[in-house]
C-alpha cells in the first residue's frame, strides 16, 4: 500500500529559525534513496544539502528555489511503499533480537542500518569519489564505516569511479603565490571576484547593477552591525621578527608536503603561538555577559576564511591540543571545504577567539572587526623583508606585523599588550629545532 508523506526543513542548529531553497536537486517522478540529497540550503551560517528522510517517489515541490520558510515547514511530498515497509520491519527487528550480530565483521544476519551514512562517512566518501552503495559495511547492522572507506580507496577498488563520483568544482585560472604571501588561507589559488548579474536598470540615464542580497551576506550584514554597535573596539599593534620562521618553514615544508599531502602554512605556526599564548592570558578567551565575564576553558579558535562571496568562520576545536602539523591540517581542511562550499553548521559553532590571515593579501596594517560575541581578534598581516637596526647595526630581516581588536568591556591596554608580546616571543622562538609534532 502506498502512501504520501512530507519532508520538513530540520532544525540544524539551536539558532536556526529559516532556511532558504537554493537548488532542487530532484525533481517530482525522481526516485529518491533514504538520506539522499533531494535540495540545497542557503541558512544565515552555511549552506547545505537536505536529505530525505524516507525512501519513495518524489511527487510534489511545496517549496520553490529562493523561497524562504521557517524550520519545520514542508518542502515536498513523496510517495512511499510505507505500510509494507513498516510491516516488515518489526519481523526483521524481532529477529534481530535473537541473533548475535559481529559489529566488526558486518554478519549477514543484520543489514538493518545498511543504508545509514554519518556525516563522516559521506564526507570521506565525497573526499574520495567512492559510491557508497559499491561498499560492504563491518559496522552494527552492516553499517559503512570510515574504515571500510579507507580501506577500499586503499585497495584501488575506488579509483576508477572516483573521477565519476566526485563533484566537479569549477576554479579559476590559478596563479602561483609569491613565497611570503603563500602563508594564507587562499593556498595556492588568489580569491575570485564575486560575479555581477546580467540583469540591469537604468535610473536617470545610468545604467546600475542589483545584486539580490542571500542569507549569509545578510547574516554577516547583522552580525557585523551589531559587533560595531555593541562592543566598544579598542585596537593594538606589534611588529614581529619572523626570520628564524621562515628559515625553519623553508627547511621542512618539502618534507611536510611529501608527508602530509598539504602546505605548511605560516599560519599554523600563528596558531600555535597564539594558543599558547591564551593559555597564559585565558582572560583573552573570554566574551562580555552583561553582568559578568565568561572565560571559555576550551581554546576552540575561528578562522575567517574567505571565498568570492562571503567570509565564514569555521573553528579548529580545542586548539590548545594539537600539534603544529595538526593545527596545519585542521587549516587545509578547513579552508578547502570553505572555498567548496561543503562548511557544516557544526565547522561554525563553538569559537572562542578569532584569527585572522590578512597577510595572505599582501597587507600590512588590518582594523578587524571583532566576531561578536568575542572579546577579541588577531589579524597576522603580510612577511616583508625591512631594514632593522640590531645592536646599533642594520640587518635585513623578514618583518611582520600583528593587528589586535578588543573588547574594552572586558579587555584593557595593559593585558592586551602582555598577550600581544607573548605571542612575539613565541613566534619568536621558533627555530630550526622546533618540532612540528
Amino acid at each position: 500500500m502506498k502512501s504520501v508523506k512530507e519532508i520538513v526543513i530540520p532544525q540544524l542548529a539551536e539558532s536556526l529559525v529559516s532556511a532558504t531553497i537554493d537548488k532542487w536537486l530532484k525533481q517530482p517522478g525522481d526516485r529518491i534513496e533514504m538520506y539522499e540529497p533531494i535540495c540545497e540550503l542557503i541558512t544565515d551560517k552555511v549552506s547545505a544539502e537536505l536529505p530525505s528522510t524516507i525512501a519513495g517517489t518524489l511527487v510534489e515541490i511545496l517549496v520553490g528555489n529562493g523561497e524562504t520558510v521557517p524550520v519545520g515547514t514542508p518542502v515536498c511530498r513523496v510517495e512511499t511503499e510505507a505500510a509494507s515497509a513498516e510491516a516488515a520491519q518489526p519481523t526483521d527487528a524481532a529477529k534481530g533480537t535473537n541473533t548475535n550480530v559481529n559489529t566488526e565483521s558486518g554478519d549477514d544476519g543484520d543489514k538493518s542500518m545498511r543504508n545509514r551514512f554519518s556525516p563522516a562517512v559521506q564526507q570521506l566518501a565525497a573526499e574520495h569519489g567512492v559510491r557508497l552503495a559499491d561498499l560492504t559495511g563491518t559496522g552494527l547492522g552492516g553499517r559503512i564505516t570510515r574504515k571500510d572507506i579507507l580501506a577500499y580507496v586503499a585497495s584501488g577498488a575506488g579509483q576508477a569511479s572516483a573521477p565519476a563520483a566526485a563533484k566537479p568544482v569549477i576554479s579559476p585560472p590559478s596563479t602561483t603565490v609569491s613565497e611570503v604571501r603563500s602563508s594564507g588561507l587562499h593556498l595556492t589559488e588568489s580569491p575570485r571576484t564575486p560575479t555581477v548579474p546580467s540583469q540591469s536598470a537604468s535610473i536617470s540615464g545610468r545604467g546600475e547593477d542589483f545584486i539580490d542580497v542571500s542569507p549569509i551576506r545578510s547574516a554577516i550584514a547583522r552580525n557585523t552591525m551589531l559587533s560595531v554597535n555593541e562592543i566598544p573596539h579598542g585596537w593594538m599593534m606589534i611588529e614581529v621578527d619572523v626570520t628564524n620562521l621562515v628559515q625553519l618553514r623553508n627547511k621542512v615544508k618539502d618534507e611536510f608536503m611529501k608527508r602530509e599531502g598539504i602546505n605548511l602554512t605560516y599560519l599554523a605556526f600563528v596558531l600555535k603561538a597564539v594558543v599558547n599564548a591564551l593559555k597564559d592570558f585565558p582572560i583573552m578567551n573570554s566574551m562580555w555577559a552583561v553582568d559578568k565575564i565568561i572565560v571559555k576553558r576550551d581554546i576552540n579558535i575561528s578562522l575567517a576564511v574567505g571565498t568570492e562571496e562571503s567570509v565564514a568562520t569555521p573553528v579548529i576545536k580545542n586548539a590548545d591540543h594539537k600539534t603544529i602539523a595538526g593545527l596545519a591540517r585542521e587549516i587545509d581542511d578547513l579552508a578547502r571545504r570553505g572555498r567548496e562550499g561543503k562548511l557544516t553548521l557544526s565547522d561554525m559553532q563553538g569559537g572562542t577567539f578569532t584569527v585572522n590571515n590578512t597577510g595572505s593579501f599582501g597587507s600590512i596594517i588590518t582594523n578587524p572587526i571583532i566576531n561578536y560575541p568575542q572579546a577579541a581578534i588577531l589579524t597576522f598581516e603580510s612577511i616583508v623583508k625591512r631594514p632593522v637596526v640590531i645592536n646599533d647595526m642594520i640587518a635585513i630581516r623578514s618583518m611582520a606585523n600583528m593587528c589586535l581588536s578588543l573588547d574594552h568591556r572586558v579587555l584593557d591596554g595593559v593585558i592586551c599588550g602582555r598577550f600581544l608580546q607573548r605571542v612575539k616571543d613565541n613566534l619568536e622562538s621558533f627555530n630550526q629545532d622546533t618540532k612540528l609534532y
